[in-house]
């Protein structure tokens, strides 16, 4: 089933094909295309809208609850690792006066 997008592109180019092409090609209806074209997309639309609730992106946002068992011990909050880098190198020369 195409989405939203697809189902409007469909609309949209099966509305040339009806009113904005005006030639004619042997052996093929131009605006039999067009109208199954419209009816495709409009189907697609209506689909997508009434089942946007179950495979939208509101669906992705429900909140799970989960059931922890008597056995189940949280883990302690991670401590911060600090580094201290020092440097050995100390330039040639006098100390500094304080």
């Amino acid at each position: 089933m195409p989405g939203v997008g697809v189902s409007l592109i469909l609309i949209a180019v099966g509305a040339v094909l009806v009113w904005g092409v005006t030639g004619e090609v042997s052996g093929l209806d131009v605006d039999a295309i067009g109208v199954i074209l419209i009816i495709v997309g409009l189907i697609g639309l209506v689909l997508s809208l009434i089942f946007w609730s179950s495979w939208g992106p509101a669906a992705r946002r429900r909140t799970v609850s989960v059931e922890r068992g008597p056995d189940y011990v949280e883990a302690p909050p991670r401590r911060r690792r600090e580094v201290v880098v020092e440097e050995d190198d100390v330039p040639p020369g006098p100390p500094p006066s304080p």
